[in-house]
C-alpha cells in the first residue's frame, strides 16, 4: 500500500474535531496531519502541511469555510476539499457549489465510508 492520505480537519468546535479525528483514524489509508479552528488558519496550514484532503466546516470565525476552500484550491488545485456542515444540501450557501470543493457532506452522515467514497471518486485508479 502506498503512503497514507494526509488529512487536515477544519472546524471551530473541538468536539467535532475530535469526532472527525476518530472517523479519519478508523478509515484505512488516511491519517490526520493537522487541525485548524478558523478559515485563515486552514489556509495557512494547508500551505504548510500540504494535505491531500481537507475536511472543511462552512461556518468558521474569520473567513468562512467557503472562502477558505476557494483560497486553498486556488493556491493548490491538487488538494481535495470536502465541505462539512449541519446544513441540508438544499440550504447550502449559494457560493458553496462554486468554491472548488469536491463535495458536501452533512455532519450527521460523516463516517469512514464517506471519506473513502469521496476519495475513490476524486482519485484516478
Amino acid at each position: 500500500m502506498a503512503g497514507l492520505v494526509p488529512v487536515l480537519i477544519v472546524d471551530d468546535q473541538a468536539p467535532f474535531r475530535r469526532a472527525a479525528r476518530a472517523v479519519v483514524s478508523m478509515t484505512p489509508g488516511f491519517e490526520v496531519v493537522g487541525e485548524a479552528e478558523s478559515g485563515e488558519e486552514a489556509v495557512e496550514m494547508a500551505a504548510a502541511l500540504q494535505p491531500a484532503l481537507v475536511l472543511m466546516d462552512i461556518n468558521l470565525p474569520g473567513i468562512n469555510g467557503i472562502e477558505a476552500t476557494r483560497r486553498i484550491v486556488a493556491a493548490q488545485p491538487e488538494i481535495v476539499v470536502m465541505l462539512l456542515s449541519t446544513y441540508q444540501a438544499a440550504d447550502l450557501p449559494r457560493d458553496a457549489d462554486s468554491c472548488g470543493a469536491a463535495g458536501y457532506v452533512n455532519k450527521e452522515e460523516f463516517g469512514p465510508e464517506v471519506v473513502q467514497d469521496l476519495w475513490a471518486r476524486r482519485t484516478p485508479a
